[in-house]
């Protein structure tokens, strides 16, 4: 069995991979600007959305998975999760990707001694256990999260759980393993190493990606590009589309 997939338009190829607890939906109105010009493949994770789960909880399990359908020579776009699992097949598979786009990710989502533009590991430690006792409650409270400090977060959060509402719910382990990646995952020496063209999409008031990633991440990698969206919380690609879209298209003709 293999990831679902879905493509549209004609162009240069893009694949766009969706976050925790969410599904291809999401993607659907960036999608359609991106398809005009390219041509735009959306990936369900494991177990998310109609993608099926076989029982493979680490993260180069799911890289393997989304190589697997990813179209050859793409430019990837991760966002928040789907960053992790696109840095992890860049680094397993560089010549089957064109250059990377993290938008509202990290290579490393948990604070450290030696790493502190991250969230305390506390938060999604809870996460984890409010899982098992409540998950679609649990799935809520995350979109919440996601859009807080945005200026329109009450109309970004409606949007957000219309479109996790219109695909079929995550399954149980899929969300426990998705968890459990962005809780043990560092592949802050996997971006060191990678070669490819990297554009960095961060909010100013993401509370899951901090701002401060921005100081932090060209320790890693001095070439990439990282612009900061004002006004954007974890979800600029719905909050901020025009400024989203911008940026990609510059990224997409350099790459």
């Amino acid at each position: 069995m293999k990831l679902r997939t879905q493509a549209a338009g004609a162009g240069n190829e893009l694949l766009l991979i969706h976050g925790w607890g969410m599904n291809a939906s999401v993607w659907l109105t960036l999608a359609r600007e991106l398809q005009k010009q390219h041509r735009v493949t959306l990936v369900e994770l494991p177990g998310h959305g109609e993608s099926p789960w076989m029982n493979a909880p680490k993260l180069q399990d799911w890289a393997e998975q989304v190589l697997t359908v990813a179209p050859v020579n793409a430019v990837w776009l991760g966002w928040s999760l789907g960053g992790l699992v696109m840095l992890q097949a860049a680094a397993m598979q560089p010549h089957k990707l064109r250059g990377l786009v993290g938008l509202a990710t990290s290579p490393c989502f948990v604070q450290r001694d030696d790493w502190h533009s991250g969230i305390p590991a506390a938060v999604l430690q809870n996460f984890a256990t409010e899982l098992e006792e409540d998950s679609r409650k649990t799935l809520r409270r995350f979109l919440g999260l996601q859009v807080q400090g945005a200026s329109d977060a009450k109309k970004l959060l409606l949007q957000l759980r219309k479109e996790f509402d219109s695909r079929p719910v995550p399954r149980l382990a899929a969300l426990q393993a998705g968890l459990d990646i962005l809780l043990h995952s560092d592949l802050r020496s996997e971006l060191a190493a990678n070669e490819l063209p990297v554009s960095w999409l961060l909010g100013e008031r993401d509370t899951l990606v901090p701002q401060s990633l921005a100081k932090a991440l060209p320790g890693d990698q001095p070439q990439a590009e990282i612009h900061i969206i004002e006004g954007a919380a974890h979800a600029p690609f719905l909050s901020h589309p025009a400024q989203c879209l911008k940026r990609l298209e510059t990224f997409i003709r350099h790459a």
